[in-house]
Formats: C-alpha cells, sequence, structure tokens
C-alpha cells in the first residue's frame, strides 16, 4: 500500500524536483501522480520542452513511488520514449504505476501527458530495494 505522507515527505526534500516546479497531484491506492508546467526554462534551443526535462517529471513520479514504502529503493535500469513533443505553457502530468515488486527488485511505468491528453513520453524503470 502506497504511504502518501511518505509520498509527500519525499518530494518536499527534493530540491531538483521542487527547483523545477514538480508537484504532487494524487496519490492513489495504485499510483502516484506529480505535474509540471513547462516553462522557458525547461526548453531546448527548438523551444520545445527538453527531453531531460519530461525525463525529470517520469523519473520524479518513479522514485516517489518506488519510495513509498518502509523500505528505501534505488534505480538501476530506467528507460524512457518520448511519442510527442510539448511546450512553454503545457501541463505534464506523469502517472506512475507498479508493475511489479518482488523482495529485491520492483518495476514501473509511467506516462507522460500533456494536458490535451496527449502520450509525450512512456517511461519504465527498475529499482533494487534495500533489505
Amino acid at each position: 500500500m502506497i504511504d502518501a505522507d511518505r509520498v509527500s515527505a519525499r518530494l518536499q526534500a527534493d530540491p531538483l524536483a521542487n527547483s523545477l516546479g514538480i508537484r504532487l497531484v494524487e496519490v492513489g491506492d495504485d499510483f502516484v501522480k506529480v505535474a509540471m508546467t513547462v516553462t522557458e526554462t525547461h526548453t531546448n534551443f527548438h523551444g520545445a520542452t527538453h527531453g531531460g526535462a519530461v525525463f525529470i517529471v517520469a523519473d520524479c513520479a518513479f522514485s516517489l513511488y518506488s519510495n513509498s514504502y518502509e523500505a528505501d529503493a534505488s534505480a538501476i535500469d530506467t528507460h524512457m520514449v518520448f511519442t510527442a513533443g510539448s511546450k512553454p505553457g503545457d501541463e505534464l502530468t506523469a502517472t506512475a504505476t507498479e508493475i511489479h515488486r518482488g523482495r529485491t527488485l520492483a518495476t514501473y511505468r509511467v506516462l507522460v501527458e500533456r494536458d490535451d491528453g496527449r502520450v509525450v513520453g512512456n517511461f519504465t524503470g527498475t529499482v533494487f530495494i534495500a533489505q
């Protein structure tokens, strides 16, 4: 079961997420959702949202969910597929769900969507769970 208080505390203690304006939207029984409004500082030389910014919002949702349990978890593998672009003013929402959790490994999927519902990124990540 996801510990919503732990998720909130972890996000509040994350300097990078806070500096980028990432905020907690919702913690459900089986998901964690965060959001970020794209600003000019999140863009690349094309004026589009930098892939790193999309990755960071996905990684934030992933890390919050995987660390919502009592044991700490550390990423050992991540993968991101970019499926559409975004631009300043767009609201990016990253929703993490747990695919599998074992004793020492867990895998998560995160969809990053624009406010119009278009998926801009599909992220998967695996963590090592400290015992």
